[in-house]
């Protein structure tokens, strides 16, 4: 492939930099905190810089895996050329910026998949079945399984026969026990992710046996702080600060898996230039940076009035699959909509609550999955055209 000219770097880097600006505005900006906003837990203004911090974060520590799949894996024999990338770019950002002006709820994930699949076969590229298997599953699984833990868990901090004094502790555990086997970039080698369970069982050479002590190790300890903290601040605040920190993982979770739909396209163009992945997903993390503290904390004003009506419980209900699912997704590399990842544990965390199967409505869940889907076809289509027209053109 041609090494990309300036003109076609700034052009893709603009489109990348604005779509980085959308995510960190829009749900994965907004959606973490917004639970914690609306249990009172933390004002709208300091989790709008909060959350943009830890999104950088995750971007940097956990954003390579979803990058490299957007960028390479999507399609299979012939790489993205500079002008697929730069078209690829522009109609997601495009369709993106149509959606927030128009009001109309554009699924990121879906619209940059989309594009980037459009352009890649359009460039004489094959599809990548497997690729297109795990995408699917996850996309098919997230309503269903986010749904039903968040359902389980909201019956579990409802149940009379769990005191929540165990109940608390017990989740914190499991949670802690996820945090123990997420990769990092900082924990591996280079250019791989390795969790904490992993490099214990490295540094002493003990195997399976010493990650899962290492695991448990890290539930106990998270366990044991939730323990103290019910003792020592109370079951409603303890409540309030859990919902916090979980907040704090699915912002930080959210930068990791939502950076790679923003520079996933920029990775063949940058190849050539030999710029190091880990400044790629900085400059990306930079922008959901900026992004958060320009427009999440209007979203997370509007948001939060939602979910206060569903109280620290159901929130802690919500988020706790939520951290899962998207963690999952960024250790296979599978670009997922933090959208469909939260309105499906809340859809599940409302059912648990006695007489909430009426809160929730058919119609509006219809029109959102239309809507995920439109942006999944819509932004294949106008990609392939335009590739297409731009081909006949030049």
């Amino acid at each position: 492939m041609a090494t990309p000219t300036l003109a076609v770097l700034l052009v893709a880097g603009a489109a990348s930099l604005f779509m980085a600006w959308a995510i960190g505005a829009g749900s994965s900006g907004s959606t973490p905190f917004a639970p914690a906003v609306g249990a009172n837990a933390i004002s709208i203004l300091r989790a709008g810089f909060v959350v943009g911090i830890l999104g950088l974060l995750g971007a940097v520590l956990q954003g390579a895996n979803v990058t490299e799949a957007v960028g390479q894996e999507l399609v299979v024999g012939e790489p993205l050329g500079a002008t697929a990338a730069v078209i690829g770019l522009v109609v997601a950002a495009t369709l993106v910026a149509v959606g927030i002006f128009a009001g109309y709820p554009i699924a990121t994930a879906f619209t940059v998949t989309g594009a980037v699949v459009g352009v890649g076969l359009a460039s004489g590229g094959a599809p990548a079945w497997a690729k297109y298997q795990q995408i699917g599953a996850l996309w098919v699984l997230t309503p269903v399984i986010g749904g039903g833990l968040s359902y389980g868990t909201a019956r579990l901090l409802r149940a009379e026969s769990v005191p929540e004094r165990v109940a608390v502790p017990v989740l914190g555990g499991l949670v802690g026990l996820l945090l123990a086997n997420i990769g990092f970039v900082l924990l591996g080698p280079p250019d791989e992710q390795t969790s904490v369970a992993t490099a214990v069982a490295v540094a002493v050479d003990g195997g399976l046996a010493a990650a899962a002590g290492a695991s448990l190790l890290v539930a106990l300890l998270v366990a044991g702080v939730l323990a103290y903290d019910m003792r020592a601040s109370g079951p409603a605040a303890s409540q309030r600060h859990f919902l916090l920190a979980l907040g704090g993982l699915v912002a930080f979770s959210a930068g990791g898996s939502q950076v790679g739909l923003a520079l996933g396209p920029l990775v063949p163009l940058t190849g050539s230039l030999e710029l190091p992945l880990v400044a790629l997903l900085f400059g990306g993390g930079l922008g959901l940076l900026v992004g958060s503290w320009t427009g999440a904390p209007r979203m997370i004003k509007a948001l939060s009035q939602d979910y206060s009506s569903l109280g620290p419980r159901r929130s802690i209900a919500a988020l706790i699959p939520s951290f899962a699912i998207a963690q999952t997704a960024v250790f296979f590399g599978i670009p997922v909509s933090f959208n469909e990842i939260i309105v499906s544990a809340i859809i599940g965390s409302g059912y648990a609550a006695s007489g909430a199967g009426g809160e929730v409505s058919g119609a509006k869940m219809g029109y959102t999955v239309l809507a995920w889907v439109g942006s999944l076809v819509g932004a294949f289509a106008v990609s392939y055209g335009a590739f297409l027209g731009v081909s006949a053109v030049l």
